[in-house]
């Protein structure tokens, strides 16, 4: 059995961890593969500012350290910030999938313009940053948002009639104004309105984080991982740095 660990990149309970577990549902995964959710120590309340980001960077990076000496096979990140991806590609062999990156080449495999669909403006920097690195700024046909305050915590649950149908109307307009061929998802945490999405837009809708669970499983299946002259390791790791800073953090009130 391969054992996946997914980084929740908040702090929450484990009844608000059901919800980020209820991703698997949306994808058909093979018998020998499982998934185990950890949340992270220490995490901004969003991720909007770089000193945001660099607080993210930290705690998933802590988070996953340890995956591979826990005897985990690959670890995904459930944040379309890929936040630490890199670093924990430097500190792990096993695979370690991000949405961010994969979404949008995935989108790409399956038209030739996209838009992202998002919650909320304060995230557009993150998606900017995706397609800058990646060079595919012309592909995306527009970056939209209902302007809704996401709910890292609790997500779409309780606001779904006023949520769903507004993502659908915004996603209408990427499809008619903007010329978009594929919808993808701002978000791992929108992944409630996927299938609302799906049944209703004529245009496929890219569901980040599932697409990692059955990245996951195809990397291990096929014996792959990153590339150590892309992810060098570090000549003098602090890994008990980096532990003892976010234990430090985690007695922290958020």
């Amino acid at each position: 059995m391969k054992r996946v660990l997914v980084i929740v990149p908040f702090p929450m309970s484990e009844e608000n961890r059901d919800q980020r577990r209820a991703q698997l549902t949306a994808v058909e995964l093979g018998p020998g593969i499982m998934f185990e959710f950890e949340s992270v120590r220490a995490a901004p309340r969003n991720y909007v500012s770089a000193a945001d980001m660099a607080l993210a960077e930290i705690g998933v990076l802590e988070a996953g350290l340890s995956a591979q000496a826990r005897g985990y096979d690959a670890v995904c990140i459930d944040t379309m910030s890929d936040s630490g991806v890199a670093a924990l590609r430097s500190a792990l062999n096993i695979p370690v999938i991000g949405p961010g990156r994969a979404s949008v080449l995935t989108a790409m495999m399956l038209g030739n313009r996209f838009s992202i669909l998002a919650m909320w403006p304060h995230w557009k920097h993150l998606y900017t940053k995706t397609l800058t690195d990646l060079g595919l700024s012309n592909h995306c046909a527009s970056i939209r948002w209902i302007d809704a305050t996401p709910d890292n915590q609790a997500l779409m649950a309780g606001k779904e009639e006023d949520i769903f149908p507004a993502l659908e109307a915004m996603a209408r307009r990427c499809i008619t104004e903007d010329g978009a061929e594929v919808i993808l998802l701002g978000s791992t945490t929108m992944h409630q309105a996927h299938a609302y999405l799906a049944a209703r837009l004529p245009v496929p809708v890219v569901n980040p984080g599932p697409l990692t669970y059955k990245l996951a499983e195809a990397m291990l299946g096929l014996g792959l991982t990153h590339s150590r002259a892309a992810y060098p390791t570090s000549l003098a790791p602090k890994d008990d740095v980096i532990h003892a800073m976010l234990e430090a953090a985690a007695k922290i009130p958020h």
